[in-house]
């Protein structure tokens, strides 16, 4: 890859940072998917010595890559997201990493064929993660900024991807005491 190819990479990759997610900061501001991915990173780096099993840095570099469609469609939210919306992400973010320095689009092909596969213990990290990061981004987020569906979904939401991990399950657990704290003390 060449200074120019790079450059375009990261031009492309820097929307993220004006793309707005659904959920907000804890000052109420709009959160951007570039600061979820951010966060979503950290959250795997942090959990080095809780899955030393684990290859960590392929984690990261997941969550750092698994909203780059985004760049080319906006975020939508997951509760309102359809198969078209998913179609018509992967078509685009498939054209532009296929446009990609050969080596850079097999590398990230093959990342992104692990992440779609979730048959791997990085792949279902790197997804339990991106779920349990939403969670806790509304939990810091003032409770007027919640749409009336989010009440249910912060109580019930990604379990499932947890369930595969007792940590990520306890995890799981402790989001949602302070879920039900934010709402008794908030209502």
């Amino acid at each position: 890859m060449n200074a120019k190819e790079y450059l375009d990479i990261l031009h492309t990759a820097e929307r993220l940072k004006d793309t707005p997610r659904h959920c907000t900061t804890s000052s109420g501001r709009t959160e951007s998917v570039a600061e979820h991915s951010w966060r979503v990173s950290l959250m795997a780096m942090l959990l080095r010595h809780e899955f030393p099993e684990a290859d960590i840095s392929k984690v990261v570099g997941m969550c750092l890559i698994h909203d780059l469609g985004e760049c080319f469609t906006g975020d939508i939210p997951t509760f309102v997201k359809t198969d078209s919306d998913r179609a018509a992400e992967d078509s685009l973010l498939g054209e532009w990493v296929a446009s990609l320095p050969s080596e850079l689009a097999a590398d990230l092909s093959a990342l992104y064929a692990e992440m779609n596969a979730q048959e791997t213990l990085e792949a279902r990290l790197y997804k339990a993660l991106d779920k349990l990061e939403a969670l806790i981004q509304h939990n810091e987020s003032p409770l007027s900024t919640w749409s009336e569906n989010e009440f249910e979904l912060n109580r019930t939401y990604a379990f499932d991807a947890a369930a595969f991990s007792e940590w990520l399950t306890e995890l799981r657990r402790e989001i949602l005491v302070e879920t039900m704290e934010k709402i008794a003390a908030e209502s």
